[in-house]
C-alpha cells in the first residue's frame, strides 16, 4: 500500500475523480443537491451525509469503471438501490460517491424449465414478477417495499414467505460481482448443488457492499401455487398467539405465512389501513398455499391448533384483492406506527430466536416494555423466530436514549436465548455494537481479514458491517 502521507487531500482527490467519471460516464454522474439528497439515507435510521456524487450506473461495466477509478483515489463508494435500508447501510461517508443501480432493471435470461432466471442488480421483486406472470413461476422472496434485488441479496433478506420459501441466501444460485479495483468476476452458475472451491456466492450474500458490488443475481423461481387461502386469527393474549405460531410450525404444517401483530400495532394499522372489522388485539396473519386438498389440511391443523391456545375463530380472505389488503396491512406497519403519533421517531428492532425459545423472549419483551415507559408496537415473521418491536419515542436525545435502552435490553434477551441481533435487517451501523457479543472477537478478526484481503484500501461502504478493530485498515 502507498505511503498515505503522500496521498492528496479527499476533497482533492474526489474533484480529480469525478472529472474522470464525467468524462467516462457523462450525464450518469450528478452532483444536483436534491439528488444528492435522496441518496444520503435510507430508510428508519436518522443517520444522513451528502455523498459528493451520484452515479447513475447501466451496466456492469458502468460499475466496473466507478471503482477502478474510485479505487485508485481511495475514494469510497456506497452502492445504492431503492433506498429502503432501514440501518444506515446506504448512508456515504464524508467524500464518497453514491453508486445508484436503480437503472440496472434487466431481465436477462428466463430458464422456465429450470425455474431460474438471471436479472439485474436493480430490477425489484415486484417488477420481475410481472414479467414473469405468463411464465407460471414466480420469485417469493417478500420483505415488503420496493427493493431491489441487489439490495436484498446485500442484506440477506428474507420477509413475511422465508417460513415457506427461505431467505436470499437460498434463492440465489450465483452473482456477477465487480470487485474493489473494478475486477469482475462471477460467483455459482445455473445449477442447484455443487461441491467445488469456495462458496463465494454466499460470501457476498449479506455482506453489505463491503466486499464487492452485485451487479446480476442468478434466481431461484418457483411455481405459483394451485390454490391460495389467507386468515387472521385473533387472540385476547399475546402469549397464546405466539405459542399457536410455535405449535403449527414444529406440527410441520408446511404454512406459507404466519405474521403477529400485538395490540399496539393492530391498533395503529386498523386505523392506518381500514381494517375496521378487526379488534385492536394480537393477531395472527395466516397463508396456506398448495394443492386444495394440502390447504385444506393445513388448515384443519393450524385452526385447531389455534383453538386449543383460546384463538377467537378464523376470519377468512379468499379472493386476491382481500389479500392483497391484509399483507398491504401487514407491509405497511411501520408506517402505521409513524402515523399514530406524528412527530415522533420510530426505532425498529430485528432479533430472532430458536423458534421454542420465542415465546419467551417476546414475554420478556413486554415485561421490558411495561418497565420503559415507551409506546412500542410487536410484529414479526414467527413462523421463523423473527419479530420486531417499533419503539415510538419524542425525537430528543433523552427519547433516543431511552429507546436505545429498550433495544439493548431486547437485543441482550436475544442473545442469552442463542439467537441474532438481526434476522434480516443487516448491521449496517445500526447494529455495529453488538456484533462482537454475538460472534466473538476470533470471528470478527476473520471477517476483517476478508474485508482487508478484498477490499485493502477500504472504499467499499466504509464503516458499515464490521467495528473497527486490528485488521481494520484502509
Amino acid at each position: 500500500m502507498p505511503n498515505v502521507s503522500f496521498i492528496p487531500h479527499a476533497a482533492a482527490r474526489v474533484s480529480a475523480v469525478l472529472a474522470q467519471l464525467k468524462d467516462y460516464l457523462g450525464d450518469k454522474v450528478s452532483t444536483n443537491q436534491s439528488v444528492c439528497e435522496a441518496h444520503s439515507h435510507g430508510e428508519a435510521l436518522e443517520l444522513a451525509r451528502l455523498p459528493a456524487a451520484v452515479v447513475f450506473a447501466e451496466t456492469t461495466e458502468d460499475v466496473s469503471t466507478v471503482l477502478g477509478i474510485c479505487h485508485g483515489a481511495y475514494v469510497p463508494v456506497v452502492a445504492f438501490g431503492a433506498g429502503t435500508s432501514v440501518e444506515g447501510h446506504v448512508t456515504p461517508p464524508e467524500h464518497a460517491v453514491s453508486l445508484d443501480l436503480s437503472r440496472m432493471t434487466g431481465v436477462l435470461q428466463v430458464n422456465a424449465e429450470d425455474m431460474d432466471c438471471r436479472v439485474q442488480a436493480g430490477l425489484t421483486r415486484q417488477e420481475l414478477n410481472i414479467r414473469l406472470r405468463d411464465t407460471g413461476l414466480f420469485f417469493p422472496v417478500d420483505p415488503g417495499g420496493e427493493a431491489t434485488l441487489g439490495g436484498m441479496c446485500a442484506t440477506r433478506a428474507s420477509g413475511t414467505a422465508a417460513v415457506h420459501y427461505g431467505t436470499m441466501k437460498e434463492n440465489v444460485l450465483g452473482l456477477t460481482v465487480v470487485m474493489a479495483n473494478g475486477e469482475v468476476i462471477k460467483t455459482g452458475g445455473r445449477v442447484r448443488k455443487s461441491s467445488t472451491g469456495y462458496d463465494l456466492t454466499s460470501l457476498f450474500i449479506g455482506s453489505e457492499g463491503t466486499l464487492g458490488i452485485i451487479t446480476e443475481v442468478q434466481l431461484r423461481l418457483h411455481g405459483i401455487p394451485e390454490q391460495l387461502s389467507a386468515a387472521i386469527c385473533q387472540f385476547e393474549n399475546l402469549e397464546d398467539a405466539v405459542r399457536t405460531a410455535v405449535e403449527v410450525i414444529q406440527a410441520g404444517v408446511p404454512i406459507a405465512r404466519v405474521e403477529l401483530m400485538d395490540d399496539v400495532q393492530m391498533a395503529a394499522s386498523i386505523r392506518y389501513s381500514g381494517l375496521d372489522e378487526l379488534r385492536p388485539i394480537t393477531t395472527l396473519f395466516f397463508e396456506f398455499a398448495g394443492a386444495p386438498a394440502s390447504v385444506r389440511e393445513q388448515v384443519e391443523v393450524t385452526e385447531a391448533l389455534a383453538g386449543d391456545n383460546n384463538g377467537l375463530g378464523f376470519a377468512w380472505a379468499d379472493t386476491p384483492d382481500e389479500r392483497a389488503r391484509l399483507w398491504k396491512a401487514r407491509h405497511n406497519a411501520f408506517w402505521a406506527v409513524k402515523a399514530l403519533y406524528p412527530g415522533f421517531r420510530v426505532i425498529s428492532t430485528d432479533c430472532i430466536v430458536p423458534i421454542s425459545q420465542l415465546a419467551s423472549l417476546i414475554v420478556g419483551v413486554k415485561a421490558d416494555i411495561e418497565a420503559s415507559g415507551l409506546q412500542v408496537a410487536i410484529l414479526g415473521h414467527v413462523g421463523d423466530g423473527n419479530f420486531h418491536t417499533l419503539i415510538m419515542t419524542e425525537d430528543t436525545p433523552e427519547g433516543s436514549a431511552k429507546a436505545l435502552e429498550l433495544d439493548r435490553k431486547i437485543v441482550a434477551r436475544a442473545l442469552a436465548l442463542d439467537g441474532s441481533c438481526s434476522g434480516e435487517h443487516g448491521v449496517g451501523v445500526g447494529k455495529l455494537e453488538f456484533l462482537e457479543r454475538e460472534h466473538g472477537a476470533q470471528s470478527l478478526e476473520v471477517m476483517r481479514t476478508l474485508k482487508v484481503a478484498l477490499d485493502p484500501r477500504n472504499i467499499l461502504n466504509p464503516g458499515k458491517l464490521l467495528p473497527e478493530g486490528l485488521a481494520y485498515i484502509g
